[in-house]
């Protein structure tokens, strides 16, 4: 039983439409552009929303989408096969009308295709009903029927002898092997020893040669300790007459004790006002308050550019028309099989650049999918085409569904007079305490006031951290400057602390002290720990935060997707919420360190379809980055 099918065009115009049910199909089929076919996830024809499970064929040669939902309770094994017959009986019959490629012609087009596709559904039901009957086997037809009754004796009579015989074989074997040691073992001391041999070996020796024998080994296995004894005496003796003297170094510095103790001294048990520090050296340069794109691009690309269009020039025409000329499809549609080995090639590049190899599999699907049936033109080259559809699909999985602005959104807090919150989770190690103070500074730039929620009480020198951070950013923007106000300001309550109530209390001091963010750090936890995920979850939905940030790195490959769906599992399942709260965006660490790998931004962006908000490209405050999609596929598509 079909709930819907429907055809359409890639323009979102609705050629025909089959309703089995009462209900609209344009939930269903809007859930599916948006999630599927806009988002270049093409490569399985199957996606479920809701309780519908929704099968798909794309025709690229004539821009058409053929859509069948069904209950996914149900399995239904000639849905492929029906959308098959349809997609080439409908290009068939109406190949005229979709030829025009005009949005007029369509509208005006009358497609009466009702009865053919009842007839299609109903030889399709008929097909997939009509099996031959299983028969069950029967003993004369089986292999053990046609072995005679003494053959099955004899080999079951044979098999105990045979491990008898290997038995013996194995025992005779271990008291050979057994022997033989015990016998050298005896004969090594009988040699050692020095006594004679015996008249049967045809050899003795008299007194004075054992004891010149005995001499040469005590002399081979004690003399060389004796030598290294002396020489580590001799090289010993030098040392111990004169003392190191301090080290003095190039620019003035020295060695001495009192110079190189930076512990502040106490007075009254309180620790003194901090040593001053290089506030340009903290802060970094450039501009705090505009975040500026991504640049992938490297002085090493610019000079390999610039060496590549030398050889070019020097290449003859020949040469030249024979590599325009290369891989040219002419006017025909493409296949997947002109498509295969540069799909694999582009799957291994992608690979190679830290994408996720499930995903780098999927989206050479979804790529394939894309263009197979496409017609080509004349001078284009399978190459070609491949490279820049998978660009596309590329630049458009790094554009996410759902922008997030925070500026934006704290003045919208602002005028309800609530603090805005951010929450930042993710796995140990990948710098959710750096990443937050550079997200302070630049909050602070923008004339935001911020307080810090210390939340993580777990891990030893946290709080000091964020400490540290608190007293920086307050030398980089003094009260002075805002009129006697501090701008930055941090909550915390020491080790051993329930997060959630830390949080919740956070928030409130924030409410009644006026502060317009507040940024919560919590404790670093694998995505496999269950009772840190449930502590995680528990924050998240009694404090429900504005905004849920996943700081992960961009070194990872695979990793990458697992810590991302199982911190989003886990969420879900120990969430209290009947909706739980999820992943709203990502911040990816560390790029500065990866080159040209890019891949981990993929496979993030990918896997949740959440976007990257921010990408932290070094220590300071101001290396703090807005993701550039084109920038990043162009490093990605870089061979």
């Amino acid at each position: 039983m079909l709930d819907f099918f429907t055809i359409f065009s890639k323009g979102g115009l609705v050629l025909w439409c089959f309703q089995g049910v009462s209900d609209s199909c344009t939930g269903p089929v809007n859930a599916l552009i948006r999630s599927v076919l806009l988002q270049e996830r093409g490569g399985n024809n199957s996606f479920t929303h809701e309780a519908l499970t929704l099968k798909y064929k794309l025709d690229n040669q004539f821009e058409l989408v053929f859509v069948v939902g069904f209950q996914k309770i149900l399995t239904l094994t000639y849905v492929d096969k029906l959308i098959d017959d349809v997609h080439r009986l409908f290009r068939d019959k109406y190949r005229t009308e979709i030829q025009q490629q005009s949005a007029l012609s369509l509208l005006n087009g009358t497609f009466d295709f009702q009865n053919d596709f009842l007839r299609l559904l109903r030889e399709a039901e008929e097909s997939s009903k009509v099996r031959a009957p299983t028969t069950m086997k029967k003993f004369e037809d089986s292999e053990k029927a046609k072995k005679p009754v003494r053959s099955m004796i004899e080999t079951r009579g044979e098999k105990p002898k045979e491990k008898a015989k290997n038995s013996k074989k194995n025992k005779g074997a271990k008291k050979e092997g057994s022997d033989g040691p015990l016998a050298t073992s005896k004969a090594v001391p009988a040699e050692k020893s020095g006594l004679p041999v015996g008249p049967e070996n045809g050899i003795e020796l008299s007194k004075e040669e054992l004891i010149r024998r005995k001499r040469e080994e005590f002399i081979q296995k004690h003399g060389r300790g004796m030598e290294k004894s002396s020489k580590s005496s001799k090289s010993d003796a030098p040392k111990e007459k004169g003392k190191k003297a301090p080290r003095v170094w190039a620019l003035g510095g020295s060695a001495n004790k009192e110079a190189l103790d930076y512990s502040a001294p106490t007075a009254n048990g309180a620790p003194e006002g901090a040593p001053p520090e290089d506030i340009n050296l903290i802060r970094g340069t450039g501009s705090g308050r505009q975040l500026q794109d991504l640049d992938c691009s490297s002085s090493d690309d610019e000079g390999a550019a610039q060496n590549s269009t030398k050889p070019s020039a020097a290449k003859g025409t020949l040469g030249g028309m024979f590599g325009m000329l290369k891989g040219l499809v002419g006017s025909k549609s493409l296949s997947r099989e002109d498509m295969e080995s540069v799909l694999d090639k582009m799957r291994d590049h992608l690979i190679a650049k830290n994408v996720a190899a499930d995903i780098a599999v999927q989206l050479c699907d979804s790529v394939a999918n894309k263009l197979e049936g496409k017609v080509m033109g004349t001078f284009s080259t399978v190459t070609s085409t491949v490279k820049l559809a998978l660009q596309e699909s590329l630049v458009q999985i790094l554009q996410p569904q759902r922008r997030v602005d925070m500026l934006r959104d704290i003045m919208d807090a602002q005028r309800h007079q609530r603090p805005y919150v951010v929450t930042f989770c993710g796995v140990n190690g990948v710098g959710k305490s750096t990443n937050l103070a550079k997200i302070s500074f630049w909050l602070l730039e923008n004339g935001f006031s911020v307080l810090i929620a210390a939340c993580d009480t777990f891990r030893a020198g946290a709080v000091e951290q964020l400490r540290t951070h608190t007293r920086r950013l307050h030398a980089l923007h003094p009260p002075e400057n805002h009129g006697g106000r501090a701008m930055v300001q941090l909550f915390e309550k020491g080790y051993g602390k329930d997060a959630a109530g830390i949080a919740m209390e956070a928030i409130a001091f924030a409410r009644n002290q006026g502060f317009d963010v507040v940024l919560v750090d919590t404790a670093g936890r694998m995505q496999d720990n269950a009772p840190l995920m449930t502590a995680l979850a528990k924050l998240i939905t009694v404090n429900t935060p504005d905004l849920v940030l996943f700081v992960g790195e961009a070194l990872v490959g695979n990793e990458a997707v697992d810590q991302l769906v199982k911190f989003n599992r886990a969420l879900a399942d120990h969430s209290m919420a009947q909706t739980p709260r999820l992943i709203d965006g990502i911040v990816l660490t560390k790029f500065d360190t990866i080159d040209d790998k890019v891949g981990a931004a993929i496979s993030m962006t990918y896997i949740t379809s959440k976007p990257i908000v921010f990408v932290g490209t070094g220590q300071t405050y101001c290396d703090l980055r807005s993701l550039n999609a084109k920038a990043v596929v162009a490093a990605l598509m870089k061979a």
